[in-house]
């Protein structure tokens, strides 16, 4: 089936911000229909999570202050990738800065677009098993975290319940749920 006339062709573009994270645009575009309209786009370097699966079958996550919703939320590890920086060289560093570990194995879990309407941000996901705990914590200097470890299965209760409202972290576990029970674990 072809989607090709769905294609929104890009008319001009104005960048309305340079932000340290993100940054901001105003496309003008013409609609399959021959229609002009706005698109404003948000332009980030994309991210990589790591759910970080202990040999007892726990989660290492971190409480983390999210101001734009004024809480603390539980997460699994994440971060910002670095310009040309590969993801997983991304993940493997997170995972260390954030709850001080490394891994024997790192298993893709897939990618995931959490705005898609006006948000360029795209996020790895990864499933790290065979952790090693060797120096501690290499935090950012704005970065303020508290690791909690959690079984597994309980993770994956609250995320059902909704008391971990994060998408990576949801998703990071549902899609491991259904890989390690695929696997028999």
């Amino acid at each position: 089936m072809s989607v090709e006339h769905l294609w929104e062709k890009t008319l001009s573009s104005e960048q309305l911000f340079d932000g340290v994270v993100v940054k901001l645009f105003r496309d003008g575009v013409e609609l399959e229909n021959g229609e002009k309209t706005i698109r404003e786009v948000i332009k980030h370097p994309g991210g990589v999570c790591v759910l970080p699966l202990d040999a007892d079958g726990n989660i290492y996550m971190v409480n983390q202050f999210r101001y734009p919703f004024k809480a603390v939320l539980t997460e699994i590890p994440a971060g910002k990738k670095e310009l040309g920086e590969e993801p997983l060289d991304c993940g493997i560093r997170e995972l260390s800065e954030e709850i001080g570990a490394t891994a024997k194995k790192y298993t893709f879990l897939g990618k995931l677009y959490p705005t898609v309407a006006y948000d360029t941000e795209t996020i790895w996901m990864y499933l790290a098993e065979g952790l090693e705990f060797s120096g501690g914590q290499h935090l950012d200097a704005e970065e303020f975290v508290d690791v909690v470890k959690i079984p597994f299965d309980e993770a994956y209760k609250k995320v059902l319940a909704d008391e971990i409202p994060d998408a990576k972290t949801q998703l990071a576990i549902l899609k491991a749920k259904a890989l390690l029970e695929a696997r028999g674990r």
